[in-house]
């Protein structure tokens, strides 16, 4: 196995990406400003970073909107895409340790959950788009004497992604392979807390032969670039992942600008409910246990509130907690490290804060809820189990974005659906049941845009991603997330 030292080493010897591209080019802010960027491994400064503003986003998308007017890449045979986009994969999976250790310094997150699980997504996404490219059909119109119509799909034309820092790279490849994929220009503002992956993608997307133009990549912060991006009058369409208050002023920049599209990929408060006839205690105790902790709980579908059958909940509790017990904080960089430290000083404040109102508000704390390896000067926080947390307590409420879990206990089916659905989120849910009749049901009844049974996030690339409710409309992965970024145009011929 590799080791910690060696990926201390590569840090230190590989070129860390700073500048913004646009337009072909790779190019500090037009102010020269830059901003820190700090590791949540250590608390401290990896590099300084092009700090873009509104002026970089009015550079990022005149050239966007000229490579799409011009058709450098619009109107590329599909054969020459699919290289292309091909070509920019073979160059992620070549460089894929570079990329796993850049998303785990930015972001803390285990190096081996980077190496085996973000990186290898990010390169199936693009691979699955640049696949499926010349695979969006359109529709023949009914026939008529004097008449043919047909409807087809065209491309939007400057897209604007804006992404968050939990999953950088993979978020950034969930957007920008099927806006590309579809033929348009794309302007991408990252997390300011995780600009790394994304830069380094930008990079290696001018080295796969993308013209200049197509794909922009502008780092700042979201009050000045996300905002100027999003209120650009010459912006098609925002695809977003993130906050739900980010959310609503996005919808917000959309009706102050051009009605721009807005796609919004949002929050959760998902649960997993387990009846007392689970197939497996065991196996969902584990999913269960890791559907909050994996990736420090910062997962918009963490399973953050688990509820579970009060016949079944106290030894079903113990297991969950003998699990629990075995995750501990480490070093992100080291390959033992299952579970690292969180993005940011104010993210873990946060998860303390939930931690402790969750106290007062009577919680029963079975495990955790402290900082830990603070002597790093990392921002870790341990992870925490809450018992006996009530339906309308703060914690069953609200998204933490940590690793925090509130333990329910229901008596029947109705209650349980009833409170899986008692939230404003609606983005993911699980349930384990042998019953088929109570599965369909549930799946049914539940408002989530992803239900899984007897399992946790069991879906990949060829599954539509998305929520009900406040955790935002659009679909993210599959074949339908390439109509999102098209227009669909009727066309009628009259036979003469």
């Amino acid at each position: 196995m590799t080791s910690l030292a060696h990926f201390e080493a590569l840090a230190g010897s590989i070129a860390i990406p700073s500048k913004a591209v646009i337009d072909g080019k790779v190019t500090p802010a037009l102010s020269g400003k830059t901003f820190d960027n700090v590791s949540p491994r250590n608390g401290r400064i990896i590099n300084a970073v092009a700090e873009g503003d509104s002026a970089d986003i009015d550079a990022a998308v005149a050239s966007a909107r000229a490579a799409f007017e011009d058709g450098r890449w619009r109107k590329k045979h599909y054969n020459e895409k699919k290289r292309i986009l091909f070509k920019l994969a073979d160059l992620m999976k070549r460089d894929a340790e570079q990329l796993a250790l850049l998303e785990s310094l930015d972001v803390g997150k285990p190096i081996n959950d980077s190496l085996k699980v973000d990186i290898p997504a990010s390169i199936k996404t693009v691979r699955y788009y640049a696949e499926a490219l010349d695979k969006v059909y359109g529709e023949v119109g009914p026939e008529t004497s004097d008449r043919i119509s047909f409807a087809v799909h065209e491309p939007l034309g400057v897209i604007g992604c804006v992404v968050p820092w939990n999953f950088p790279l993979m978020m950034a490849a969930w957007k920008i392979a099927p806006a590309l994929a579809m033929g348009n220009s794309v302007v991408l503002k990252p997390a300011e807390q995780s600009p790394l992956t994304a830069l380094k993608l930008g990079e290696l997307a001018l080295e796969a032969g993308l013209p200049p133009g197509v794909l922009n990549v502008v780092p700042g912060f979201g009050a000045a670039a996300g905002k100027a991006l999003a209120l650009h009058m010459d912006v098609d369409m925002i695809a977003f992942t993130g906050s739900g208050a980010v959310g609503k002023l996005l919808m917000q920049y959309s009706g102050q600008s051009n009605l721009k599209r807005v796609s919004l990929e949002l929050g959760g408060k998902s649960p997993q409910i387990v009846f007392a006839d689970c197939p497996d205690l065991k196996a969902a105790a584990e999913h269960a246990a890791w559907g909050i902790f994996y990736n420090q709980g910062e997962v918009c579908t963490a399973a953050s509130r688990l509820l579970v059958h009060e016949d079944i909940a106290d030894a079903f509790v113990e297991n969950l907690l003998g699990i629990a017990r075995t995750i501990t904080p480490g070093d992100p960089l080291s390959p033992d490290t299952r579970f690292g430290a969180m993005v940011s000083e104010e993210q873990m404040k946060t998860a303390l804060r939930y931690i402790s109102t969750a106290n007062s508000e009577g919680c029963a704390l079975r495990l955790g809820g402290r900082r830990a390896r603070e002597d790093t000067g990392g921002f870790y926080v341990e992870p925490t189990v809450f018992d006996a947390v009530k339906a309308d307590a703060t914690l069953s409420r609200e998204e933490v974005f940590g690793p925090v879990l509130a333990v329910t206990r229901f008596s029947d089916t109705g209650q349980a659906l009833k409170m899986a659905n008692g939230t404003v989120y609606g983005l993911a849910a699980g349930v384990w049941t042998k019953d088929v009749s109570l599965a369909h049901r549930a799946a049914r009844e539940l408002r989530a845009g992803l239900v899984w049974v007897n399992g946790w996030d069991a879906c990949d690339i060829t599954m539509p991603f998305g929520g009900f409710k406040q955790s935002g409309f659009g679909r993210d992965r599959s074949l339908h997330a390439l109509h999102k970024y098209a227009d669909l145009k009727s066309v009628s011929i009259t036979l003469r």
